[in-house]
């Protein structure tokens, strides 16, 4: 857009005035993102809120990382798991803010069956991005598997809080919660 431009009215031969520029938008923050996700009104809403916020976490920041992430995605399609840990290692030495990062390893971990280390991570996860709704969810499948049903049904409700229409999760919370919470008389 060239600023300062004035154009001449074929009618009057006069320059017309330049029109007002167009109102700033700010531009939509993580914390936006968040709130619609909660205060969406339909699961299409929610999902597309959703998928924006992931993209959103899949930023490390860094090129590099994200090479290795991506390398490491290859190599856990491939089956080949320490490799994948291998990388992501690297990814998080490089962006150990980045918490998606650290859900990634956490992921690679649980398909080693090493429940330890993905728990370690996925709470490393929720330091950096308290509302990490995916990482909220795995922790409670992980908790739910080893029948640590308290946590579990804990760490699912923090997911719903978080994203209320996130599929598959008040089925969990309704099978959990008559076990944790009593049964009503």
């Amino acid at each position: 857009m060239v600023v300062g431009l004035m154009l001449a009215s074929p009618a009057t031969g006069l320059a017309a005035p330049e029109p007002a520029p167009l109102p700033k938008t700010q531009p939509v923050t993580l914390d936006d993102l968040f709130a619609r996700l909660k205060a969406a009104e339909d699961d299409a809403e929610a999902k597309g809120v959703a998928t924006l916020i992931d993209r959103r976490l899949d930023r490390s920041g860094s090129s590099t990382a994200d090479l290795l992430t991506e390398r490491a995605r290859q190599a856990m399609s491939g089956r080949d798991l320490p490799l994948a840990i291998e990388l992501l290692d690297r990814a998080t030495t490089l962006e150990p803010g980045w918490s998606e990062g650290w859900n990634r390893r956490a992921t690679v971990f649980w398909l080693l069956q090493d429940a330890q280390s993905a728990i370690s991570d996925l709470k490393r996860t929720l330091v950096i991005e308290p509302r990490h709704y995916e990482a909220w969810a795995a922790l409670g499948r992980i908790y739910q598997s080893l029948d640590d049903k308290s946590r579990a049904l804990e760490c699912f409700r923090r997911a719903a809080a978080l994203y209320p229409r996130m599929p598959k999760l008040q089925t969990a919370i309704d099978r959990l919660a008559p076990d944790v919470d009593g049964r009503e008389l």
